[in-house]
C-alpha cells in the first residue's frame, strides 16, 4: 500500500523525466532550452532522493530498476555536456530566465519599492519643510560637508561642481545597500527591510538637503542617468533576500529545506541580474552623469533608461517557448 501510494504521487515526475531525456537524446546533442536543462537537474535530483527512499523502503526490485535506468540516463544529459554553450547560456539568461524570474517574484519587488519610496517620501517632506530635522533623521556622517555648511549659513553659496563627487558617492552607497539587502535574509528578512527602509529615507533626505540648498533640479538630474538602474537593482536585490527568507517562514506544502534550496536557487538568478545592472550603472554613472550637459538632457537620458527598464522586464522572454511543470 506505501509503495502504491508512493508510485501514485511521483510517477508524474518520473515520466516527465523520462520525457526530457529523450527529448535530449532526438536532438543528437543540440542544446536543451534553459528552462528544461533547469527542470531536467531539478528532477533529476529528486528522482534520485525518491531512489534513495525507495531502496530504505525496501520497495520492488522492479521499481527500484527502473529508477536505477531513469537516473542513469538522466545523469549523463546533466553531466554529459548537452547543455547549452556558455555564450548561449548567458544569452538565455538576459533574454529569458532573468526577466520571467523578475515577473515571478515581482509581488516581492513591488514590498521593497513601496517601502522605498514611503521612506523617501516622509524623509524628503519632513526635511524640506525642517531642515535642521536632518539629524533626526540621517546620521551626520552621511550629511556632505558642502551641505552641513548650508544648513548653519544662510548666506553659503554651494558649489554646483560638487555633483559629480557627490554622485560617485552615491552609486558607491547603492552597491553597498544591495549587498546588504540580499544579506539580510540570514535574518530571515528583517535586515534586509531596514536597510530597504534606511536607503528610502536617506535618497528622500538628500534630495531635501539639496532641494533646500538651492541645488535640487541640478542633484537629481546628475543621478538620473543611472538612478532608474540602480535604485532598481536594490529593489531587486532585497526581493532576492525576502525570497530566501520566504523559504524558511513560509515554505509552503514543501519541506522547509526543499523551500530553502529552491528559494535560493530563484534569488541567485535576480542577484546575478542585480551584478549586471550595477556595472551597466557603474558605466553610466562614470562616463555619462559627470557630463556637464544640460539638467534636461541628463533627465531625459534617465527617463530613457527607465522606460527601457520597464519594457525589458515586462516583455523579455514572454514569448519564449516554455517546459510545462512538475506538480
Amino acid at each position: 500500500m506505501q509503495q502504491s501510494r508512493f508510485v501514485q504521487r511521483r510517477s508524474s515526475a518520473w515520466e516527465r523525466l523520462d520525457a526530457l531525456a529523450a527529448n535530449a537524446g532526438r536532438r543528437a546533442g543540440r542544446a536543451l532550452r534553459a528552462d528544461e536543462a533547469e527542470e531536467l537537474g531539478r528532477l533529476y535530483r529528486a528522482t534520485t532522493s525518491d531512489l534513495s527512499y525507495a531502496r530504505g523502503r525496501g520497495f520492488d526490485a522492479r521499481l527500484v530498476e527502473y529508477l536505477n535506468r531513469l537516473i542513469a540516463r538522466a545523469h549523463a544529459i546533466v553531466y554529459g555536456g548537452t547543455a547549452e554553450t556558455s555564450g548561449a547560456r548567458i544569452a538565455t539568461f538576459y533574454r529569458e530566465t532573468f526577466p520571467r524570474e523578475f515577473r515571478r517574484s515581482i509581488g516581492y519587488v513591488a514590498v521593497c519599492t513601496a517601502i522605498t519610496i514611503a521612506f523617501s517620501v516622509v524623509a524628503f517632506s519632513v526635511i524640506r519643510a525642517h531642515p535642521a530635522q536632518a539629524y533626526s533623521l540621517l546620521p551626520a556622517s552621511i550629511v556632505p560637508d558642502e551641505i552641513r555648511k548650508s544648513l548653519h549659513d544662510s548666506n553659503f553659496a554651494f558649489d554646483r561642481n560638487f555633483a559629480p563627487a557627490m554622485s560617485a558617492a552615491i552609486i558607491t552607497n547603492n552597491i553597498r545597500v544591495a549587498i546588504e539587502a540580499f544579506a539580510g535574509s540570514i535574518t530571515l528578512g528583517a535586515l534586509t527591510l531596514y536597510i530597504i527602509a534606511y536607503n528610502g529615507l536617506m535618497l528622500g533626505g538628500m534630495g531635501a538637503l539639496f532641494t533646500n540648498a538651492g541645488f535640487g533640479y541640478d542633484f537629481w538630474a546628475t543621478i538620473a542617468p543611472h538612478g532608474a538602474i540602480e535604485l532598481t537593482a536594490i529593489q531587486i536585490a532585497g526581493a532576492a533576500g525576502l525570497l530566501v527568507a520566504a523559504g524558511v517562514v513560509y515554505p509552503g506544502r514543501l519541506r522547509r529545506r526543499a523551500a530553502i534550496v529552491q528559494n535560493a536557487r530563484r534569488a541567485g538568478t535576480l542577484v546575478a541580474g542585480v551584478a549586471s545592472m550595477l556595472v551597466v550603472a557603474g558605466a553610466i554613472e562614470g562616463f555619462i552623469s559627470p557630463q556637464r550637459w544640460p539638467p534636461q538632457v541628463r533627465v531625459a537620458f534617465g527617463i530613457a533608461t527607465a522606460i527601457a527598464l520597464v519594457l525589458y522586464f515586462a516583455l523579455a522572454g514572454r514569448n519564449a517557448p516554455r517546459a510545462s511543470r512538475v506538480a
